[in-house]
């Protein structure tokens, strides 16, 4: 059975879906109609942590989390996963650690099928002349975002 919440936060309504004890989908500003509306713990606990983020108080999520996509999109997830909160890097950098420099536009294909918005970071990524490219929930927010984390990363 999934289980889906909608919470109203500072960058839109962020819809939390959980499915066995795990976090499957975060998703901002998107109506949810397959799961049973219901705010389970797993889904409070990840909420409590996505305002604490979104304050500026979080760096890291510590919630259970199942990745559903294909091998390659759930590749290039958990490669999203390991860069660093503040820093930002290209889709052509992670099509290399992928091991095929020319698959820069499957990469932002994966980023855009991202079911976990946020908590998998790939608002850290930026075309390779640095500029802003796609955001499944808009570039206003992958901006907001990204500005977030370049303001809490200053202060510490």
């Amino acid at each position: 059975m999934k289980y889906s919440y909608e919470y109203d936060t500072s960058i839109g309504f962020i819809n939390i879906i959980e499915e066995k004890n795990k976090i499957i989908e975060l998703s901002i500003n998107k109506i949810i109609k397959d799961a049973k509306k219901c705010e389970t713990n797993l889904i409070k606990k990840t909420y409590i942590e996505i305002q604490e983020y979104l304050n500026g108080k979080r760096t890291k999520f510590d919630i259970p989390i199942l990745l559903k996509g294909t091998e390659f999109q759930k590749n290039v997830w958990q490669k999203l996963i390991s860069i660093p909160y503040g820093e930002v890097t290209s889709y052509k950098y992670i099509a290399t650690l992928l091991g095929n420099p020319n698959s820069s536009r499957a990469v932002g294909k994966a980023c855009n099928k991202n079911p976990l918005l946020i908590i998998v970071p790939c608002h850290r990524i930026l075309g390779s002349d640095k500029s802003l490219k796609g955001f499944a929930a808009g570039i206003n927010i992958k901006e907001k975002l990204l500005n977030l984390e370049a303001k809490v990363c200053m202060k510490n």
